[in-house]
């Protein structure tokens, strides 16, 4: 076996194949494992979908599973699944990262706006929102493009898990609305003040310092090459790749 190619660990395998679809009617599937393998292969080295290595099957079978899996959102829910598998965590980090959409990532029908793709001076780009727990694994992922600001989606990533009693975050985080959010959810907000308040909000500092594991979570899902830079046309398949990477390296372990 090359040790250029990425094959599921049986660890990873164990965890995310009772989410798998099952019992569809018609000609059985070419091995979920195998395939799998292939679309992870793909989005780690950012290599073209045909030039995908001949070990893992077809091009032409690796990205149809990729690109139909991800219309029907089954990427996205094996994520949901495999995370709802946790504790439900008292404290989380929430954080956004930019990143550069490549020329081929133009041309949606939608319109790139649509796409989660913005443009500003440096260009196309996307931004991944993220909520991660207390051991930097995320819970809750979304799209916007890039020229959005962050305070404007905190509280719809908020809305679509269980409200943390703990919510750190930084100074673009730090609006009214959302403090009186985690309020009337018995949750505080641990976010430093901008300068622009006369009356800055205490901060526990040592508390503040735990935010690193969002940024640390970040750095490793910019590993896989193809989450770093955004080729993907629609937002949709490009969410579908963070997702399916996020349930097997940041939860099938």
């Amino acid at each position: 076996m090359s040790p250029h190619l990425f094959w599921l660990s049986d660890e990873a395998w164990a965890a995310i194949e009772p989410h798998l679809p099952r019992g569809k009617a018609g000609k059985p599937r070419v091995d979920d494992r195998t395939v799998i393998s292939g679309i992870l292969h793909v989005l780690k080295t950012g290599c073209r979908w045909r030039d995908v290595p001949a070990a893992y099957g077809p091009p032409t079978t690796i990205y149809n599973r990729f690109n139909r899996w991800s219309q029907r959102r089954i990427w996205q829910r094996l994520f949901e699944k495999v995370a709802a598998s946790g504790p439900v965590p008292k404290e989380l980090s929430i954080d956004s990262s930019h990143v550069k959409a490549h020329r081929s990532a133009a041309g949606s029908k939608k319109g790139e706006y649509e796409e989660a793709i913005g443009r500003s001076r440096g260009g196309r780009t996307c931004k991944i929102h993220c909520l991660a727990d207390d051991r930097g694994r995320p819970v809750a992922i979304t799209l916007t493009p890039g020229n959005i600001a962050d305070i404007s989606i905190a509280i719809p990533l908020l809305g679509s898990v269980a409200p943390p009693k703990r919510l750190l975050a930084d100074k673009a985080y730090d609006a009214d609305s959302l403090r009186k959010w985690l309020a009337a959810r018995q949750g505080k907000a641990v976010i430093p003040s901008t300068a622009a308040r006369r009356t800055p909000y205490p901060l526990d500092r040592r508390i503040y310092r735990r935010r690193n594991v969002i940024e640390r979570l970040f750095g490793r899902l910019k590993n896989w090459r193809r989450i770093a830079t955004r080729y993907d046309r629609h937002a949709h398949n490009y969410l579908a790749a963070i997702a399916l990477v996020a349930a097997v390296t940041e939860w099938a372990k």
